[in-house]
């Protein structure tokens, strides 16, 4: 099989087997479902990953692979509106075109057993500038509901077949969250100022 082909199989096969973790959990998730999820027999998903633990841990591997691409995408701009906007647009591409990732890593909000991923999350998080330990309260909620924005929009997108034509508003959304304002929107109160 090419490489290019192989890769893209591989990335199917890991958002796929993410989403299904995501919904049903790891535990309750066999090698079967996700065969199924994917249109492969169980020998045949087997061949890519020789164990179910072997593709959770190419599942997190993916997810933590994607988090470094968007650092390593903006870690030379200066910390701000620009770099964060930046970010905002190249994790929302990521999402888009990874929903099962974006559904796992939306899965500690949703439900209290999930762990946290922080082999993902450390990269998006140094992104945007932020250290969950040393940053002010005011940016780290900020970035955080910004990132949670991101996830429910970009799945909802996904249901919608919307993603093209939300993509922009996505932006903006998570853009606002951050606390600053596009150019072209208006203070809603007198006394507004830009964050």
């Amino acid at each position: 099989m090419a490489r290019p082909f192989r890769q893209q199989v591989d990335e199917g096969i890991l958002d796929r087997a993410a989403a299904l973790f995501a919904r049903r959990g790891f535990a309750k998730t066999s090698v079967q479902d996700v065969a199924d999820a994917v249109g492969l027999s169980k020998t045949g998903l087997l061949h890519h990953y020789p164990s179910k633990d072997a593709l959770h841990e190419a599942v997190l591997a993916q997810a933590g692979t994607l988090g470094r691409r968007v650092l390593d995408q903006v870690g030379d701009l200066p910390l701000g509106p620009a770099r964060d906007r930046h970010v905002l647009e190249v994790l929302v591409d990521v999402a888009l075109a990874h929903p099962g990732l974006v559904a796992l890593l939306l899965a500690p909000v949703t439900d209290l057993d999930a762990e946290p991923h922080p082999a993902v999350t450390g990269p998006v998080l140094h992104a945007f500038g932020v250290d969950p330990e040393s940053t002010e309260p005011p940016r780290l909620v900020r970035v955080i509901g910004a990132l949670a924005a991101l996830a429910v929009l970009t799945l909802a997108a996904h249901a919608q077949d919307r993603t093209t034509a939300w993509r922009q508003h996505i932006v903006a959304t998570c853009f606002d969250a951050l606390g600053h304002r596009r150019p072209d929107a208006a203070p809603s109160h007198p006394d507004q100022v830009e964050a």
